[in-house]
């Protein structure tokens, strides 16, 4: 657990808020979650992916991740972390507390 604190910071939803309009905002779900609903502005890069897609992630830019319930985004960001990414935050209780602006397909 203490790896993971310094892995990531979680934040509250207000605070993701204020912060990931200036970041990149990635969905580590898969699709078929990204597709049933997403917050505004998020890309969709799969945890299952993560491996294969993270070089899609500037290293110089504050990364903001989330999933469903937080877990996932946890693991994502422990494997960004190893690859030298040094701004990541994560989404406190993930989409299923989020109330902000949702898009889906």
């Amino acid at each position: 657990m203490l790896r993971l604190r310094k892995a990531v910071s979680g934040l509250s939803q207000d605070e993701f808020i204020q912060g990931y309009r200036k970041a990149q905002l990635i969905d580590v779900r898969e699709p078929k979650d990204f597709d049933a609903g997403h917050i505004l502005g998020a890309r969709n890069i799969p945890s299952s992916q993560m491996r294969m897609r993270y070089k899609e992630i500037r290293p110089d830019k504050p990364v903001y991740l989330y999933d469903q319930n937080g877990a996932g985004s946890a693991r994502a960001a422990l494997f960004l972390k190893k690859k030298g990414y040094e701004q990541l935050y994560q989404l406190q209780g993930g989409f299923r507390t989020w109330t902000g602006k949702v898009k889906s397909k």
